[in-house]
Order: structure tokens, then C-alpha cells, then sequence
């Protein structure tokens, strides 16, 4: 299996200097890659590949010294990959008649990742293994950087990746090899529900709450965002107050992070297998319908039942469960959502009748009532062993 493993580095004021130097010097070729490609279709018609952009690096290097001589080769690859690969998006979507998203050029703030392919090749995790109580990892041009290493890490390290976030420097470790950790079997399936009032209902009647962690600190973010309106674009205290709104948007996601990996945890370690549904997070969060003429109905209502869905961060809950699922060796089962929440669980009648309410269930056809998260989280989870029998008799 593979896994990530993401730590907090503690650079020194002249570490964390070099780190910012070697990501602007990345994001910088990044934008001449993109650059020559654009200039050379646009004048000669010609494509340039990787393979291309990526023989002209020795050269690149030779002539700035100073610059991107400095830093590692490998990374250097690593970046032009990144940006072949979103060429490569690119025109998958233009194949598949989607919004196209032409590759654009990183500003300063858009560009916080570098990699290094592999371990050893300009850098080394655990570069001081003989050090009796800290964790170093080592990167050309920076040297030799602490890690609050707060886990073991587990498989053989094959990339290593330098992310900044705020004032913030992680070292993220992509591991092959990391052995699975199978739980013992419970016998218990579940079907879950998720929801913005209780983050998770499950087919047994079990609820975990929803913490609304953006809500929670909607107050803070609300005045450090109007102190940030106040100030002089281009000004030093315009950039600290930046600072102070990202590092309260970046709590708020840590907590999103931890919340949805105890909630993962906890449903691995009680059900054998959890049915969910398939849910498209970023179509249910579009803004409503119309135009700035025409706004269409009912657009105050879909903004926040937005803000909401976003706040509960389903897709960040459903990516860890499937994680954890599969080290633990449950079985998950992802279903069509279609009419879940309208299905009667007792007679299987279709009505949107059937729930005029959020929270509770009355079928039109037998008069069953119930919590309608709990109804539809029934549904779910019939739906899922269908499936499974289904792909099982095949």
C-alpha cells in the first residue's frame, strides 16, 4: 500500500529563508516552462513536451549560477512534470467537451510545493539517524531541516515534498510499501447518510454531530478579514493581516482534518462493511441557477446550504474513510444517492412528499415514520448489499 505521512518542519530563520527562495525559484520556472510552450505554439505551431523543456534544464542551470543552480535537478524535473501533467488535463477535459481550464501562470501564494522524486537523490528523510532524540531531513540548497516527527513512519520513503502553508513548513512523505493493519471482524454493516445537521447517521440509528468549525469561527475570520480590507494593498501590515486570515482558514481545515479522521476510525473499528453514497460534493455546492440580471430563486438559501456542505467537508470524510477502510480491511460500497432520502425503507414507496421536512420521515403510501436520515441511511445500505451480491453472483 501506499501512504503519506505529513509533519511539521522547524526550519531556522536561515532554513526558512532558503525555503522560500527555492519555492520562488521553482515557481519561476514553472512560469517560463509554461511560457515557452505558450510562445512557441502560438509563433511556430510547435508542441513542446517535457522531454523537451526538461533537456534544456542543464543549460538553464549553467547560466544562473546563483539561481536555479542552486537547487536540486531532480526537483527541477519534478516541476516541469507538474506542469506537463496539467497540460495533460487540460486536454483530456478539451476531449471530453468539459470547461477547458487553461494551465495559467502561478502568482506568489499559488505556488507552495516542491518535490524531490526520490529518496536520496538530493535529499534524505532521517538524515542524522544517530541523533538520540530528533528527526532531520535533508534538501539541497537548505540542509539539514528538524521534523517534529509525532509518528513513526512506516514503508520505504519514496518521495519527499515541501509544503508551505502560511508561515507553516510540512514535509510530506509519499511511502510504498506500508504494511496493512487489519482490524478484527465485527460482523456489522452499516449504511451511512451524511448530512449538514448530524454529520453522519448510520443505519442503526447512530449519529455523529457536526462541530460546524468554520461557523464556529466565523466571528474571528469576519473581523480579521474587514482589518484586512483596511489596509494599503502593496503595505507590510496589509501582508500581516493576510497572514492572520489564512492562518484562521488554515485551524479551521486542521480541524476539519482531524475530525473526519476520528470519525473514519471509529466506523472502521465497529462495521465489517459501510455502504455510502456517491456523492458529487463539488455539483451540490454550485451557486444557484441565473445572472446578475436575473438572479434566479431561492439564492440567499443555496449560498448558505452551500457554506454548509463545505463546512461539513463531506469529500474530506469520504477520501479518509476509504483510506482507512483499506488498511483495515473493511469493505466500502459507494451507491447511486438518487432518492434515498425519499424511499420509503418499509414499503419502498417513491414520493418527494414523503419528507416535506428535514428531519423527519412519513410515507404518503404506508404511513411509516421515521428520522429521515435514518430512513435514507437504511436505503443505503439495502442498496449497497445489492450491489455486492450482484457483483458477487457475476
Amino acid at each position: 500500500m501506499r501512504r503519506s505521512f505529513t509533519f511539521l518542519l522547524c526550519p531556522t530563520a536561515k532554513q526558512a529563508a532558503a525555503l522560500a527562495a527555492c519555492l520562488e525559484e521553482h515557481r519561476q520556472l514553472y512560469n517560463a516552462a509554461l511560457e515557452h510552450r505558450r510562445t512557441a505554439y502560438r509563433k511556430a505551431g510547435v508542441s513542446i513536451r517535457y522531454g523537451d523543456q526538461s533537456g534544456e534544464l542543464k543549460h538553464i542551470r549553467s547560466g544562473d549560477p546563483g539561481g536555479q543552480a542552486r537547487w536540486s535537478f531532480s526537483s527541477q524535473q519534478a516541476t516541469l512534470r507538474r506542469l506537463d501533467k496539467a497540460f495533460a488535463a487540460f486536454f483530456t477535459r478539451v476531449r471530453d467537451s468539459r470547461t477547458p481550464g487553461f494551465p495559467r501562470f502561478k502568482g506568489r501564494g499559488r505556488f507552495d510545493t516542491v518535490t524531490w522524486p526520490k529518496d536520496g537523490d538530493d535529499c534524505r528523510w532521517d538524515s542524522q539517524p544517530e541523533h538520540p532524540t530528533a528527526t532531520y531531513v535533508r534538501l539541497q540548497g537548505v540542509g539539514h531541516v528538524r521534523v517534529h516527527r509525532h509518528r513513526p513512519v512506516k514503508g520505504r520513503v519514496k518521495t519527499i515534498s515541501v509544503k508551505r502553508e502560511g508561515s507553516r513548513w510540512y514535509v510530506i512523505l509519499s511511502c510504498d510499501e506500508v504494511p496493512a493493519q487489519p482490524l478484527p471482524a465485527t460482523g456489522a454493516v452499516a449504511g451511512i447518510d451524511l448530512g449538514v445537521v448530524s454529520l453522519v447517521t448510520t443505519s442503526d440509528g447512530g449519529y455523529i454531530g457536526n462541530p460546524r468549525h468554520l461557523a464556529a469561527s466565523a466571528d474571528r475570520l469576519a473581523a480579521a478579514q474587514r482589518d484586512l480590507a483596511r489596509k494599503q494593498r502593496g503595505s507590510a501590515r496589509r501582508r500581516k493581516a493576510a497572514a492572520r486570515v489564512a492562518a484562521l482558514h488554515a485551524t479551521v481545515r486542521r480541524q476539519r482534518l482531524d475530525h473526519a479522521h476520528k470519525m473514519a476510525l471509529a466506523l472502521v473499528r465497529d462495521y465489517d462493511v459501510i455502504v455510502h453514497e456517491a456523492l458529487r460534493v463539488a455539483n451540490m455546492a454550485r451557486s444557484a441557477s441565473g445572472t446578475l440580471e436575473r438572479p434566479g430563486r431561492g439564492v440567499a438559501a443555496k449560498s448558505g446550504l452551500n457554506r454548509s456542505i463545505l463546512d461539513a467537508g463531506w469529500g474530506v470524510f469520504l477520501a479518509v474513510l476509504a483510506d482507512k477502510a483499506e488498511s483495515a480491511g473493511r469493505e466500502l460500497i459507494a451507491v447511486n444517492p438518487a432518492d434515498t432520502s425519499r424511499t420509503c425503507a418499509e414499503c419502498g414507496h417513491v414520493a418527494k412528499e414523503n419528507r416535506l421536512i428535514q428531519a423527519a420521515f412519513a410515507c404518503t403510501a404506508c404511513g411509516h415514520a421515521a428520522h429521515a436520515d435514518v430512513n435514507a441511511a437504511v436505503n443505503i445500505v439495502r442498496a449497497g448489499l445489492a450491489l455486492r451480491e450482484a457483483a458477487q453472483a457475476a
